[in-house]
């Protein structure tokens, strides 16, 4: 990779220029992660669009900036991209903030961001904190390879269905989780993807940070264990399949297995499931003990 160039605040580098649409990450708990580069572009546009203008206000503040905020957020960017694009064109230069963190990460912003591409605009990133590249950076988990999931359903029902199709991708999978439903996360994890290891992370950057790796088994006891481990804002960093549980032949080895184990047992199971995708019937027949099924003698 080509060495960093040193620049200050101050040198053209930096400058904001008129018509462009600078996407800034901010930080996600310690404001020292805010870089020089951001906050010099923050004071020099003509304006920020903001995912809460409030936690923007109190953001620019703190560093001393007074700047127009403009609401966006996942109820108005459709009906407000249009004028964003518009003021653009006509010269004036645009800021695109998130509560926290980088802007379209499980934030708003896309809208915004495409519709000033298809107008030919300039868009320019400023990258930053991000609490997914964060978690995955301290978890000891493959990184690699990953697959930015986001926040998984929050019914029950419908994440242990999220999760089965995510069971046979062999890459490390991201996720958010609220405080609200960490727990219930927990428990469809521990029953989906039982020995997988996952780095939970929770509050990065902030005072009470804390990262744990262990099996997904494991989560519901762990955070049962404390009240304060189910407070603040999740990461889940999962490790990926192993390669016997890769798709196979198109198939989703996890839920084909799933079920034909629930309704025949873990040998009658593994060995048609081995049928049906070309597999080998041993390295099914462990798999199937890691969905549920009950070792045969």
């Amino acid at each position: 990779m080509q060495a960093p160039v040193e620049t200050s605040v101050n040198t053209p580098a930096n400058a904001v220029q008129p018509g462009h649409l600078y996407v800034v990450a901010t930080p996600i708990g310690n404001l020292g992660d805010l870089s020089p580069r951001a906050l010099a572009v923050l004071g020099g546009v003509d304006a920020i669009c903001a995912e809460d203008t409030r936690n923007s206000a109190a953001l620019l503040s703190h560093f001393g900036l007074r700047k127009p905020l403009l609401a966006l957020h996942d109820h108005n960017e459709e009906q407000v991209a249009a004028g964003l694009v518009g003021r653009l064109a006509s010269g004036e230069s645009l800021a695109l903030v998130s509560d926290a963190g980088t802007p379209l990460v499980s934030d708003p912003g896309f809208r915004l961001v495409r519709a000033a591409r298809e107008a030919g605009l300039p868009v320019v990133a400023l990258p930053g904190p991000c609490a997914a590249i964060a978690a995955l950076s301290v978890s000891g988990i493959a990184s690699d390879r990953f697959l930015f999931v986001g926040f998984l359903p929050a019914k029950s029902g419908q994440r242990r269905a999220a999760l089965e199709d995510l069971a046979s991708e062999p890459a490390t999978l991201l996720l958010y989780e609220s405080s609200h439903r960490i727990a219930e996360a927990a428990t469809d994890l521990a029953a989906v993807l039982g020995t997988r290891r996952v780095c939970i992370a929770r509050e990065l950057t902030k005072l009470f940070e804390q990262s744990e790796v262990m099996a997904a088994a494991d989560l519901p006891g762990w955070i049962a264990a404390d009240a304060n481990r189910g407070k603040g804002e999740f990461v889940l960093v999962v490790e990926g399949a192993a390669r016997r549980e890769a798709v196979a032949g198109g198939a989703d080895v996890a839920r084909i297995l799933r079920v034909l184990v629930r309704e025949l047992g873990a040998s009658q199971g593994a060995k048609l499931a081995a049928e049906i995708t070309g597999l080998k019937k041993r390295d099914l027949y462990e798999m199937s003990l890691t969905l549920g099924g009950k070792e045969e003698g």
